[in-house]
């Protein structure tokens, strides 16, 4: 007789989670870790799937803006066949004649793009609050901390959105567009992590960047960029993910979680392999702090804790429990910065 438990989507969804089990979790072996890591990442870098293809960045400045303790310039560049990325690139004043300064690349995360992290609302009120409540200018406070940053457009987000009668009203278009990228046989998360890293090609050759002092952070998608970009670039020596760690499995996908993903950031077969730990784990061993809001209603504390464990085991492992840290405060889903401006201090 047929399973009538298994007939609604959600179901059936919670079924495969019962039946499929992820082959390469780290089951906390230390003295397995090298190997560990080694079938981990390979196995990663498959589910991304191919990098695009790479060209002349073309780097064209369209405008210079003296904000008082920096200067804010929009720049343009290619990043791929047929795929250009806006940035505002935020260098401070008073960088003397050969000082090099560390570099940091700002990932926005869901809003209105790179605007929102250096704190362009264009006048519009419900932006303004938006940057205000979730204290998210982190650009322009990495800027003030005397970083020279680069804060890039993800698509869709902010000048890559495409027109709306083309996704459709009431569509995601972060679902739509990531379906159309597949067509292409890329995925859109492969894309951004792709154009994340051209723009640290951009950081790291200017005469005032240090290029061995780079960072990458971010809140929300941007705590997802920052992951995958901490993962695949070895010149970002160190990291703060904020409002990111959790699980798929025991969060996104069930009732707690209520489907929190998209198109942008979901990791194609990521729970046949092992699940966003494991995946964050990657990262060791480069200095990572990790921010957590009690009141986070996008990732719960409960799963943000259980995820974190995971994540101490897989640094432990690595020998580098020192290069780990945590912030969890009381706020919701927000960039906290309490922590993080030391922490970057002190590895970059």
């Amino acid at each position: 007789m047929a399973d009538l438990d298994h007939v609604n989507a959600y179901d059936s969804m919670q079924a495969l989670g019962t039946i499929i089990q992820p082959e390469l979790a780290f089951d906390g072996g230390g003295a397995d870790y090298p190997a560990w890591r080694s079938r981990f990442w390979d196995a990663y870098r498959q589910c991304l799937g191919p990098w695009p293809t790479p060209v002349d960045p073309e780097l064209t400045v369209a405008s210079e803006e003296d904000r008082g303790d920096h200067t804010r310039y929009k720049i343009y560049y290619n990043s791929s066949p047929g795929v250009t990325v806006p940035a505002w690139l935020l260098v401070p004043k008073g960088i003397k004649p050969g000082e090099k300064r560390p570099g940091i690349l700002a990932a926005h995360g869901h809003g209105n793009g790179k605007d929102d992290i250096v704190g362009v609302d264009n006048g519009d009120p419900a932006k303004a609050d938006l940057v205000r409540r979730l204290n998210y200018d982190y650009a322009t406070q990495a800027v003030q901390h005397g970083y020279v940053t680069i804060a890039p457009d993800w698509l869709p987000f902010g000048e890559r959105r495409p027109p709306v009668e083309w996704s459709r009203v009431g569509r995601d278009p972060c679902n739509v567009v990531g379906m159309a990228w597949q067509y292409y046989g890329y995925t859109l998360l492969g894309q951004n992590i792709w154009d994340g890293m051209r723009a640290v090609d951009i950081l790291a050759a200017r005469p005032d960047v240090d290029s061995e002092r780079l960072g990458v952070l971010g809140l929300s998608y941007g705590g997802t960029m920052t992951t995958h970009l901490a993962i695949n670039d070895p010149r970002l020596k160190a990291a703060v993910i904020s409002g990111y760690l959790s699980t798929v499995k025991g969060d996104a996908l069930t009732m707690r979680g209520k489907g929190n993903f998209c198109g942008a950031q979901y990791v194609p077969s990521l729970l046949r392999i092992g699940d966003i730990p494991d995946m964050i784990g990657l990262i060791a061993p480069k200095p990572l702090l990790i921010e957590a809001g009690r009141a986070d209603d996008c990732f719960v504390i409960d799963d943000v804790r259980v995820a974190y464990e995971r994540l101490e085991r897989i640094y432990a492992a690595a020998g580098v429990s020192d290069r780990l840290a945590y912030d969890e405060h009381d706020g919701q889903h927000e960039w906290h910065g309490v922590a993080a401006w030391e922490w970057l201090g002190r590895w970059l």
